[in-house]
């Protein structure tokens, strides 16, 4: 079973420096960001394995949201070799997430 990966300074770059990878920044009182965490889990299990499905909690990581520029929630990034290649702001549809995701790998 796939699980999205919580991200923090410390594995941030060891997690997204290889292959693609989609990091979801979000906070807990965001209603949006509420909204997209099924559409995250379910993106975790269906790419388990190829896709890095990842998450960063904006009021922990303050570093991270601030190092990727991220002034609203939710933002999406999507990553592959360690260099960000495109984001989406706000909710999103999970057909548009896959989408984006496929055109990469």
């Amino acid at each position: 079973m796939g699980k999205y990966i919580e991200l923090t300074k410390e594995n941030f770059d060891s997690t997204t420096k290889n292959g693609v990878a989609v990091v979801d920044f979000w906070a807990p009182w965001c209603g949006p960001c509420r909204m997209l965490a099924p559409i995250i889990d379910e993106l975790a299990e269906e790419y388990a394995g190829k896709v890095a499905i990842c998450k960063v909690n904006t009021d922990e990581q303050d570093e991270l949201s601030a190092k990727y520029g991220i002034r609203s929630i939710p933002t999406i990034i999507f990553m592959k070799n360690g260099q960000v290649v495109d984001q989406v702001i706000g909710a999103t549809s999970k057909q548009a997430l896959k989408d984006k995701i496929d055109s990469l790998s």
